[in-house]
């Protein structure tokens, strides 16, 4: 069997958003550039797994239920809208790692949440902004975003207090409980890929590491242009917590002219709609050459090893001269995508900043 390019339109995964050492058995499915969403809703909620990489980016189970430590305060009865994070203490990720909360009710009134939550780097203020969007995970109505204008500094310590029980979360909503974080950045891996010359170059706290020829989206299925921030290493064999063996995923093709139903070792994910960095051992003829895949990025099976085991989850790979659209902000964690003026505006709940 001969195929052409990278695995695409898939049926569409709608992952849970786990910051674990594997996927939850409910990601069955994955598709190289799936279906998207032209509404602006995002097709599923962030996923964040590690393989436990060469290079760290380790993610613990998200936390829930750590109590802040500012004493609880107390607001006019109301329904109560409970806060998690995507994030757990102790996790080390790359520096385009946004900070995710969610919240299971739409709140109407962020202002309280963000006058009193502090961020910081390093101790020092992190001068970021929250940016809300609705979300695609099971049981949130809605998840706030937190970065910095620039990327986070490399090898830093980020701590997050959310003290925002019994603050108001808009009329007739209070906030069920608080929450603090503590996670790490390891190395600035920063990757641009170039689909015109056909080159993913890979550079770690701002000297080059390693250059590894492509094959990006044919002008049918362009990849995404744009600021992309892995999100996800392999997957994991359905029905467990095992990860599948050499960063393996399922790609299926819903597609009658172009069917498949493989399975693709040393895959990175990018995109909840499906782009990822993967081994294209049947297209080594394009790699390096043109773009032939459908949506992914190509690389030969010795090289995609080799990121697969470098890249962390939170770093930051570019895309620029695909032919495609730009990668839509909420389509995973295209956060950067966004103006910092548009980022600071709040999205679906103006900011009160």
């Amino acid at each position: 069997m001969h195929i052409v390019g990278s695995s695409r339109r898939a049926v569409t995964r709608r992952p849970l958003a786990v910051v674990a050492i594997a996927v939850s058995a409910a990601l069955v499915l994955a598709a190289c550039s799936a279906s998207r969403d032209s509404t602006g809703t995002p097709s599923s909620s962030p996923v964040v797994t590690s393989s436990g990489g060469t290079s760290g980016g380790t993610a613990p189970a998200p936390s829930t239920s750590s109590a802040a430590a500012t004493p609880t305060r107390s607001a006019a009865p109301g329904a109560p809208v409970h806060v998690s994070l995507l994030q757990g203490d102790g996790g080390v990720y790359g520096i385009g790692m946004p900070i995710v909360a969610y919240v299971d009710r739409k709140v109407s009134d962020a202002t309280a949440f963000e006058q009193a939550t502090t961020v910081t780097v390093n101790g020092a203020p992190a001068a970021g902004a929250w940016y809300w969007q609705r979300s695609g995970r099971d049981g949130q109505a809605l998840e706030a975003h937190y970065r910095p204008r620039t990327y986070w500094p490399a090898h830093a310590k980020i701590n997050v207090v959310l003290p925002v029980k019994g603050l108001s979360a808009g009329p007739g909503l209070t906030f069920e409980n608080s929450l603090t974080l503590s996670i790490a950045t390891g190395p600035a891996h920063v990757s641009s890929v170039d689909c015109r010359a056909e080159k993913l170059t890979v550079t770690s706290d701002g000297k080059p590491v390693r250059t590894l020829p492509t094959s990006c989206g044919k002008a049918k299925t362009p990849t995404f242009t744009g600021t992309k921030v892995v999100m996800q290493k392999g997957e994991n064999v359905p029905g467990s917590s095992q990860l599948r063996p050499n960063g393996t995923v399922r790609f299926i093709g819903s597609d009658p002219a172009d069917p498949y139903d493989l399975l693709v070792p040393w895959s990175v994910r990018l995109t909840n709609s499906g782009e990822y960095v993967h081994s294209a051992s049947w297209n080594g003829g394009n790699i390096g050459i043109r773009s032939t895949s459908n949506g992914c990025t190509n690389l030969t099976v010795t090289d995609a090893e080799w990121f697969y085991r470098f890249a962390a989850i939170g770093d930051v790979v570019t895309y620029t001269n695909t032919g495609g659209k730009p990668m839509p902000s909420w389509d995973g964690l295209g956060d950067w995508n966004l103006a910092w003026s548009t980022w600071q505006a709040g999205g679906v709940v103006p900011s009160s900043n």
